[in-house]
């Protein structure tokens, strides 16, 4: 105890290095901690069920001449799994409903609440909790439904919901027969209420070349997960998979199929060819929270190094008067661990201000649970690492002194041998110089993506899901170009900006069996799309607005490429077995994400498929036009909440994550190099102090202020200067590795690092200059006097 009364009165003896102290390791905590908060959410994806480790999603991968295209799976593939594969124990088929939209009780309506189809294996293996119903068999018939406890509470407050009706779209009726716990935010599937999977079947009438659903081998529209039994090998289980399919599917299209089996505590950061997509974020963010509590204990150490020569004193007397290495060293250690803690309590506190902040700046529900063993094994680790990188390395070094020169002024441990600060400061400053570069290239990325010509229109095009309107779409487009905001309209079946719908079917003069594989996106659209939406065409005159138009195709230039068509306009298609002709060639245009790469597309014409309607006006009549819509939809919508999107603020929404990893970065980024700036002021402060009776003889002897600045500066400036050598070419490295998972990227430019470089010198500069040009203004007669 009298070890820690001894430290507290040190800690008040020195306020200013005491804050200091206090802020960074405070700071720095705080920021650790967080970042290991959003680590650990991420890990933990799909950690809580019990039969994690046994369970394993499936994908269809299809490899050839180095491509690799992975799809979701067939519904026939967990039926005859779970039938032929011995190590497969069990199987569960799972997928999202959209087509329900809304959900009635009564008069309370719900809409969009997230409804998805699965197996009755559903809650047998997984760990999702049944709180009413039989887990066994939750779906008596196809008209069940299983219902979260918040979906429950909803719509029937305190009244039991089991064997209620539950109405969906005016049309389906679906009975009550359990009650889930709400699905945690850290699973990769999530619904509010779960319909069986079976109730698929009645979109088979016998009379289509697939007969049922468990035959329908041609569909990759379903998540298929599969129980394998203990000690079993799931590479040998997909390989059966695989010989399954093929044997079922003859032919050269499964030629090149291979099932994989992911697991899944890794389907939520890994692809499932085992691409450490979002794990290289996580694993970039633990370093970020390493970088930053290894620059905290820098400082700690370059902060105490320069109160050395004013404790050197106190050091030689405890020495003289008995003390020995242990005593000094526990007493040094104990102000390490009270610094430590008071920083702990600090830390706390700012992590509870500022968590709302974070968790809206980072999308997710994190708490932080201040007892919770999670929080306390961080406080743990972080107190060991503290005290090992920042208390120990002092404790011995002040420890070290010899009683005789130190109480004469010569500290041969500090004064001569300054290496080890040396490269404590090249090191945390190289880091700093990669957070700057990373900051600004992420940054550009970002400018990259949101300026990069998509090949169609976005700015001020309003976008509608039509739901009733389908079914009066001619009315409600008439009516709405009548008004002068409106500029033109056009509709679609898949989403512009996210479109995945997907096919083989194509037939084309010239199609080889190379081609068997070939997949192409495939989107029904509006004769008129086109010209609304601006896409150029390069070869054709595209759809003519004849009955022709049928049979009319349009592909883009990569799928031309793809099926090794040349000219050709004019040539004959097969699609859908519709037997039609190429009418034009549209420039490529992005479809999908800019993670990936622009596929095969062809756009046709299909009057009985709309689902998106896009309204066409100007920056200065968006207001008009949003309430001339919103008539619209409220006469053949009226039940549903008016919903509408902005092209632009989709295309943003694309990129949320992005945005936000970026934003995040660039937070932890800033609070880095500010923590490295504390740690050049120890460092100046130190050698300030150290020659203190140098620069009052210079003084005395005519040196001006800019010569004694210039003096302490100059090794200082020459160690960030070595950073920027050293960190350049590591930042190059790791930065071209990170943008290599955009498939359209920014380049990584010279004068990024240059911009880097600058910036560092100047934040060098200025930190180094408040304290150095305090020490040449300082009266040289003080610092001459003999004590």
């Amino acid at each position: 105890m009298n070890y820690f009364r001894t430290a507290w009165r040190n800690l008040l003896a020195n306020k200013t290095y005491s804050l200091i102290n206090i802020t960074g390791l405070s700071v720095s905590l705080a920021a650790c901690i967080l970042l290991l908060l959003w680590v650990q959410d991420e890990l933990s994806f799909d950690g809580f069920h019990k039969k994690a480790d046994r369970i394993y999603k499936a994908s269809a991968m299809f490899s050839k001449e180095g491509k690799t295209d992975i799809w979701t799976t067939p519904a026939p593939l967990a039926t005859k799994g779970k039938q032929e594969v011995p190590e497969i124990a069990d199987a569960c088929r799972v997928t999202g409903l959209w087509e329900i939209n809304k959900l009635q009780y009564k008069d309370k309506k719900y809409f969009d609440l997230r409804c998805g189809l699965a197996d009755r294996s559903f809650f047998t293996m997984f760990s999702f909790t049944l709180l009413e119903g039989n887990a066994k068999n939750p779906f008596p018939d196809n008209q069940s439904v299983v219902i979260s406890e918040s979906t429950a509470k909803k719509f029937f407050g305190e009244e039991s919901p089991i064997g209620k009706i539950i109405q969906g779209n005016d049309r389906e009726r679906f009975q009550v027969t359990g009650i889930m716990k709400d699905i945690p935010a850290n699973s990769s599937i999530r619904f509010d209420l779960i319909i069986p999977f079976t109730i698929l079947e009645r979109e088979y009438d016998g009379k289509g070349y697939w007969k049922s659903l468990d035959e329908n081998w041609g569909n990759y529209n379903y998540d298929t997960y599969f129980l394998l039994k203990e000690n079993t090998n799931a590479a040998a289980a997909a390989k059966k998979l695989t010989g399954i399919h093929q044997k079922a599917q003859p032919g050269n299209f499964t030629r090149n199929l291979n099932y994989v089996l992911q697991p899944l505590e890794r389907v939520h950061l890994y692809s499932a060819d085992g691409k450490d997509q979002d794990m290289a974020t996580v694993r970039i963010f633990f370093l970020i929270a390493m970088v930053i509590l290894l620059i905290a204990c820098i400082n700690y150490v370059n902060l105490i190094t320069a109160r050395a020569i004013r404790r050197a004193k106190e050091i030689s007397l405890r020495k003289i008067v008995g003390a020995g290495k242990v005593q000094l060293f526990l007493q040094f250690m104990s102000e390490s661990l009270l610094l430590f803690l008071i920083s702990m309590v600090t830390a706390t506190l700012l992590i509870f201000l500022i968590m709302p902040l974070y968790n809206s700046i980072a999308g997710k529900h994190m708490t932080f649970v201040l007892f919770s063993a999670e929080v306390w094994l961080t406080y743990l680790f972080t107190l060991v690492a503290t005290l090992m990188l920042a208390g120990i390395y002092p404790a011995i070094t002040l420890t070290a002194f010899k009683p005789i020169e130190a109480l004469r002024g010569k500290l041969s441990g500090f004064g001569k041998n300054v290496t080890i600060r040396k490269i404590l400061v090249v090191l945390q400053f190289t880091l700093s110089v990669i957070l700057i570069i990373s900051t600004f290239v992420i940054g550009k990325q970002l400018k990259y993506i949101r300026e990069k010509n998509l090949g169609f229109d976005k700015e001020n095009i309003l976008m509608v899901n039509l739901h009733e309107i389908g079914n009066h779409y001619d009315a409600a487009k008439s009516e709405l170009l009548s008004r002068p905001e409106i500029l033109d309209i056009t509709s679609s079946g898949e989403d512009i900006m996210n479109s995945y719908s997907s096919t083989g079917d194509a037939e084309w003069d010239g199609k080889t069996a190379a081609h068997e594989t070939f997949m192409i996106n495939q989107n029904p659209v509006e004769r008129n799309f086109l010209k609304v939406m601006n896409l150029r065409l390069v070869a054709g005159s595209g759809f003519t607005g004849t009955p022709a138009d049928s049979s009319n195709f349009i592909l883009n230039e990569t799928a031309v490429k793809a099926m090794g068509i040349s000219d050709p306009v004019g040539k004959r298609l097969k699609f859908h077995e519709q037997n039609g002709t190429i009418a034009g060639v549209v420039k490529d245009f992005h479809f999908q994400n800019l993670h990936n790469t622009i596929k095969p597309v062809i756009l046709y014409y299909n009057p009985t498929w709309k689902n998106i309607m896009y309204v066409k006006t100007s920056a200065m009549n968006t207001t008009k036009a949003i309430s001339a819509l919103k008539k619209v939809w409220t006469q053949y919508n009226g039940d549903l909440p008016f919903k509408y999107k902005f092209l632009d603020d989709t295309f943003n929404e694309m990129y949320r994550a992005d945005i936000r990893i970026g934003m995040l970065f660039n937070s932890f980024a800033i609070i880095t190099i500010l923590i490295s700036c504390l740690g050049l002021f120890g460092l100046i402060t130190f050698t300030a102090e150290s020659r203190v009776k140098e620069i009052g003889i210079r003084k005395t002897l005519g040196a001006g202020i800019s010569h004694i600045v210039g003096m302490l500066s100059k090794d200082f400036l020459i160690l960030v200067l070595i950073s920027c050598a050293i960190s350049f070419p590591a930042a190059w490295w790791a930065l071209n590795k990170l943008l290599q998972q955009y498939a359209y990227r920014t380049t990584l430019s010279w004068e990024i690092f240059a911009i880097a470089g600058v910036l560092t010198l100047l934040i060098a500069m200025l930190t180094i200059s408040f304290k150095a040009v305090k020490a040449a203004l300082a009266n040289p007669v003080k610092s001459l006097r003999t004590e």
